[in-house]
């Protein structure tokens, strides 16, 4: 047998809520450490002074009880877990594991036992149920009835409220009333805090963040109490989980962190944090309400009767005393400008966040604690708003997100670093180079994988094979010009030289009205022609060819999309491409080969495919072919495949403008037309040849 055994997933029963956690047994000691506070039971072996194996709700369950008058339960063992489990004790702590069972026969009639800091209630030998006396916050008594109520736990989906006990109107030995006695054992155990005696110290107008506003803080041997002008808080040291020293970016100021659980209530709200803020400053002389025999014998030199210096010094020394818990400060980490924090704004509230030795802590509104354990991975994401600044987004074991923005770049590579230190889990590991450099926030997204967009375009080329045969309507919108309009009028008039030579002569009055508009701006029409680029052609969709070959992503996501979908029901189709965007990223490599070899395969496939196709005479159907016009005249394709518009009241088609200038034979027919109706018509040659030339060809008789 090894020198230790460990157990993961072991639960502990904390105000009707149940925490899980890791439980380790060592020659030493039992140790069990919470994921949800992170706090630690140690129980040193020597301590330990019985165990007993009982059968709870969920599996099997170990009590420990301790010299000290401790008493600990930890449930959610397998049943083949006592033979190993009895062995180590016998082996190591030379204490017998038993079995005892619970008395599960619903009765409501037996005996109270007090045993150390819990009340048993039990039926014969055996107990039906276990009140821990901590849980109780108030306790109060009736004719022949004890009354206990209990601390209400914000994490647990039911909560008790009270319990009812009768006590039988029996007087005992010493003739003492059986009620009062019941009710004095419960009180002198339960966790009812009562402001009596006086204050070891009081410290007066401290600013308080959360809760907001100016208290005096009186400290008690037991608890603190918060005095304010409207609110009152006591607040026991037993809930105090972690104390925390900051010291503000502007170096003038300090923050004093408190972490509570259960935390305090106001109405709806809860404070899982007490922050108070002082000045670097401010200086404060206390003495304490305690003579020196007892402040050394209570403190052991950690206080001193009389302590001057610093107020935040002051204040945190006393709550290290009484607390005994270690005070946390930042470790080596600084920003850009020097600093131990980073400026940041979490939840549209702007604040500090504090890289520490074992996590990160944000402050003040609403603070955040994050431990290093219970971090899945973080993201550095490019800003929403601006490529000056970046965010910092943690992701939690329990699926929580904490985004942290509007974080300044500069401080990208520290804290790169110290994460990297870490060795926390970096999403987009490999763009630090990319990031830190001048281009670092371009807009490409070339270095990381977009679920949506590889969805968007599968959709797309969808559409695109559903639609095909109405390509021609979808361009009628992309050759729409409004700032164009005036330059199309004369154009579209002059297209109508190709149309029969009746129809020249009736407009030779109009042409002759125009003719000095078109000679006036030659140059600038040929500078827009020239600038003007050529539209691309839209290819025609052949039905029958093969289907194009799907990526490694795509052939991934398709064969593992059910998969997704039974691990999360309910997920919606956006959420299942983001969820499959974040599983491809951290799919390993091998992995990624495997389908990358899937991916070349199909293409292959593809390739092969299409070879053979067009061998067999396919897709010659979808190149597009040049049509004829009236006169027997080829008319090239128009670009994009658009349709010919025709004229209102005519029933010839015009030129676009795109077309008079991709086209240079347009031109020179047009001019050969105009020829001949000149040595037909001598009398109206000027008219004929304004009418019949584009402004293309105008522009080089003015130039000749």
């Amino acid at each position: 047998m090894g020198d230790t055994l460990e157990f993961n997933e072991i639960y502990q029963e904390v105000k009707g809520s149940w925490n899980d956690g890791r439980l380790r047994l060592s020659k030493q000691s039992v140790v069990y450490k919470s994921s949800k506070t992170g706090k630690v039971d140690n129980i040193p072996a020597p301590e330990i002074s019985s165990a007993n194996w009982r059968r709870v709700c969920l599996g099997h369950g170990i009590k420990l009880s301790t010299s000290t008058g401790h008493i600990y339960k930890y449930d959610g063992f397998k049943e083949t877990d006592f033979e190993k489990i009895s062995a180590f004790f016998k082996a190591n702590y030379k204490v017998e594991l038993t079995e005892k069972d619970l008395c599960v026969k619903g009765w409501n009639w037996g005996t109270a036992k007090f045993s150390g800091p819990q009340l048993s209630f039990e039926v014969g030998d055996n107990p039906a149920f276990e009140i821990p006396l901590n849980n109780v916050s108030q306790c109060a008594t009736g004719k022949n009835e004890v009354t206990l109520e209990f601390h209400q736990n914000d994490d647990a989906e039911v909560s008790l409220m009270e319990v009812r006990f009768y006590v039988p109107p029996n007087t005992g030995d010493d003739g003492s009333d059986p009620v009062e006695a019941f009710a004095q054992n419960i009180l002198s155990k339960a966790d009812v805090i009562q402001a009596t005696g006086d204050a070891v110290c009081i410290f007066k107008e401290l600013q308080c963040l959360t809760p907001r506003g100016r208290y005096d803080i009186r400290i008690y041997p037991s608890f603190l109490h918060l005095h304010g002008k409207t609110f009152d808080y006591k607040i026991p040291y037993t809930t105090v989980l972690r104390l925390f020293l900051l010291p503000h970016k502007d170096q003038r100021q300090m923050f004093f962190v408190i972490s509570l659980d259960p935390p305090i209530k106001q109405g709806q709200t809860r404070y899982h944090f007490l922050i108070l803020l002082f000045t670097k400053d401010e200086d404060l002389s206390l003495t304490l309400n305690m003579n020196e025999d007892e402040v050394e014998k209570r403190f052991e030199g950690k206080l001193s009767k009389n302590m001057s210096g610093p107020l935040y010094e002051i204040v945190s020394r006393v709550m290290k005393a009484l607390v005994n818990r270690k005070i946390t400060v930042p470790g080596n980490f600084q920003g850009h400008s020097g600093s131990q924090c980073i400026t940041c704004a979490y939840k549209a509230s702007s604040g500090l966040l504090y890289p520490l030795e074992r996590g990160f802590i944000y402050v003040h509104k609403p603070p955040v604690y994050l431990r290093f354990e219970e971090i899945s991975c973080v993201n550095f994401a490019r800003g929403t708003t601006t490529t000056r600044s970046f965010d910092f987004e943690i992701e939690t074991k329990q699926n929580n997100q904490y985004i942290f923005s509007n974080i300044e770049r500069e401080e990208y590579g520290k804290l790169f670093d110290f994460v990297n230190a870490k060795k926390l889990n970096i999403k987009n590991r490999g763009i630090k180079e990319s990031m830190k450099g001048t281009d670092g926030y371009s807009d490409s997204d070339e270095d990381k994988h977009d679920a949506y967009l590889e969805r968007m375009k599968e959709e797309g080329k969808i559409r695109e094979e559903a639609d095909g045969s109405d390509e021609s309507e979808g361009d009628s919108d992309e050759s729409f010009n409004p700032g164009e309009e005036e330059d199309e009028v004369p154009e579209e008039f002059d297209s109508n030289a190709s149309e029969s030579e009746s129809e020249g002569e009736d407009g030779d009055s109009e042409d002759e009205s125009k003719k000095k508009k078109p000679e006036k701006k030659p140059k600038k029409v040929v500078k827009e022609k020239k600038e003007r680029k050529p539209r691309k052609e839209k290819k025609v969709k052949d039905a029958g060819a093969p289907k194009r070959p799907m990526s490694a992503y795509m052939l991934w996501l398709n064969g593992n999309r059910e998969r997704i979908k039974s691990e999360y029901p309910g997920i919606s189709v956006t959420e299942i491409s983001k969820k499959a965007g974040e599983m491809w990223k951290q799919l390993g490599k091998d992995r990624k080969e495997e389908w990358d070899k899937k991916a070349e395969e199909a293409k292959r496939q593809y390739e092969k495919a299409m070879k053979e196709y067009k061998e067999s005479g396919g897709g010659a159907s979808a190149v597009p072919k040049e049509k004829k016009k009236k006169g027997g005249k080829v008319e090239a394709k128009k670009s994009g495949g658009e349709k010919e518009k025709k004229k209102e009241g005519g029933n010839e088609s015009f030129k676009s403008k795109e077309f008079i200038s991709s086209e240079e034979s347009s031109s020179e027919s047009d001019h050969d037309r105009g020829s001949k109706r000149k040595a037909s018509d001598d009398d109206d040659d000027d008219e004929e040849e304004v009418a019949s030339t584009p402004p293309s060809s105008e522009a080089e008789s003015g130039s000749d």
